[in-house]
């Protein structure tokens, strides 16, 4: 199963989301469907079954650690020209502690994950089709990201509790449609209650 630990923002906040990014949408970017709206905390890829039962209790026992903590939508960002997104503030902190206590949970359980980097709250918008044309040197200015930057730079969404940490399947598409998107279901997911 590829999996990830992540925060799925509520439906208020999907919505003021929906509303900024509506106008927004064309064919220059493949677009990410609401369903793939979340801020991943720990993406284990693959794992095993047997490796399940220990993950859950382990992060079970991350989010029972954790007070719940508010977040807002608030401007978006991007990677080089790859990726469009849009940020989160309010306590940040307490996420980057989510994150990173998912991560532990994660590698502790015997997944193999990635190496440890500094948490950036993102919850992907949109991604250039494959490889960028021209010499963008990344910086989203001379790249195809920039008008989108800029409509979205002063996006702020209304704050929501997090309660909740969600272990979510991501399923491959299988179709071979173009642009087909993953499926995503959420497996598990535990209240926080530090």
């Amino acid at each position: 199963m590829r999996l990830f630990a992540a925060v799925l923002p509520p439906d208020t906040a999907v919505a003021e989301l929906r509303e900024a990014v509506g106008p927004l949408r064309d064919d220059r970017l493949t677009w990410t469907a609401e369903a793939g709206w979340h801020f991943t905390l720990a993406f284990m890829g693959e794992v095993d079954d047997d490796v399940l039962p220990e993950l859950h209790s382990r992060l079970e026992r991350a989010a029972h650690r954790t007070a719940p903590f508010a977040l807002r939508l608030h401007g978006c960002g991007h990677f080089g020209d790859r990726a469009l997104w849009a940020g989160a503030a309010g306590e940040l902190d307490a996420l980057r502690l989510l994150a990173d206590r998912a991560d532990a949970a994660a590698r502790r359980a015997g997944v193999p994950m990635e190496q440890h980097r500094r948490y950036t709250p993102h919850l992907t918008l949109a991604r250039s089709h494959g490889r960028r044309h021209g010499h963008g040197h990344g910086d989203g200015h001379g790249t195809p990201l920039r008008p989108y930057l800029d409509a979205l730079a002063d996006f702020e969404g209304t704050a929501w509790q997090v309660d909740t940490l969600s272990l979510v399947r991501s399923n491959l598409p299988v179709s071979g449609v173009p642009g087909e998107q993953p499926r995503y279901e959420t497996v598990r997911a535990w209240p926080l209650a530090g």
